[in-house]
Parts: C-alpha cells; structure tokens; sequence
C-alpha cells in the first residue's frame, strides 16, 4: 500500500494541476474539463470505484466510471474472451486498486493505478488510451465514447489520478458490473 506524505501529495497535485493546463490548451473543452473534485474531509475513508460495463461489441466493451457514486467518465475495456491474457477484459467482481508512480512502471511514465488479485491475471492497469489496440487487457479511461473509443484520454487520465490523490489514495476498491 502507497502511504502519500502531505508534502508528496501536495507535488503530485501541483504537477498534475500544470498538467491538466497544458492538457486544456490542446483539447476541446467537454462536460468533464469543468468537473471539479469532490470535496472529502475524511481522507482514510477510502475511495470506491465503479464501472457499469453497457456497450458491448467485438471489439470493445464501454462504460462508465463512478467515484463514490458520483459519475466521473467513460472506459474502455477489450471484449470478454473468457478473461484470456492481452485479448479480455477482466471478469466482473471486486478488486483491489492500489496508485502506481511511473518508476514502477517499464511502459507508463505517469502515475496511473494497478488492479491487483485478478484471477489469472497480472498487470491490470487503468491507463490512458482511446481504442482498443491501445490496450492489452486493461482499462482506458476517457471523458467522450463512441463505438470501440473513448476521448480525451490523457485528461480523463489526469483528473482521475487528482481525484483518488484528493481523496487519500488509499483503500481503493474496484467493483465492476455488466449491464
């Protein structure tokens, strides 16, 4: 488990407000750019996350990511294929999550998270990436859907890592349902 100092915490959400600027200058403005964090007194509380799969098609499988109940952006998850390694998304269930710095990482240089005790499964993480071949298994996360993408990924991505660092960074779990 990832203990953020205050004073860690407080860099990475300066470094992640300079880079949800940047991110605003070279994208279209949408719903979620004006989504400001919820506000959490009670940072050991713990963070819940939930995707509600809904669109499913041969090649993707779309939904939607609630924070504590609150609706926060789209995914984007490979097809089920009986939950084989690179070519499905994972099973349905509760995992979970724990934030996972860059320096843990050989291909993300960003801090993004790990969904861990996957059966058969490693390395599930929920990165940036608009359309399938952007993923092996994983899950993207993005601010608009379309058949078999997501956009404004990178954003969706940085707003999401500001929200759990907001809320603690701690006790993460993950519930995914299919509609």
């Amino acid at each position: 488990m990832i203990k953020i100092k205050k004073w860690l915490k407080n860099l990475l959400l300066v470094l992640l407000n300079l880079l949800e600027e940047k991110e605003k200058e070279h994208t279209q403005k949408t719903q979620v750019n004006d989504k400001m964090p919820t506000k959490n007194t009670i940072e050991d509380k713990g963070v819940n996350l939930l995707i509600i799969r809904d669109t499913f098609t041969d090649l993707s499988t779309i939904g939607k990511l609630y924070i504590n109940g609150e609706l926060f952006c789209d995914t984007l998850e490979l097809p089920w294929r009986d939950n084989q390694r690179s070519i499905s998304c994972i099973p349905h269930g509760e995992y979970k999550v724990n934030l996972r710095p860059a320096r843990q990482s050989a291909t993300r240089d960003y801090l993004h998270m790990i969904v861990l005790d996957v059966p058969n499964r490693s390395y599930i993480l929920f990165h940036r990436g608009n359309k399938p071949s952007h993923t092996r298994g994983c899950i993207l996360v993005g601010q608009s859907r379309q058949r078999d993408f997501v956009g404004n990924s990178t954003l969706a991505m940085n707003l999401l890592m500001k929200e759990i660092i907001n809320l603690g960074g701690e006790n993460i779990k993950l519930i995914i349902k299919n509609r």
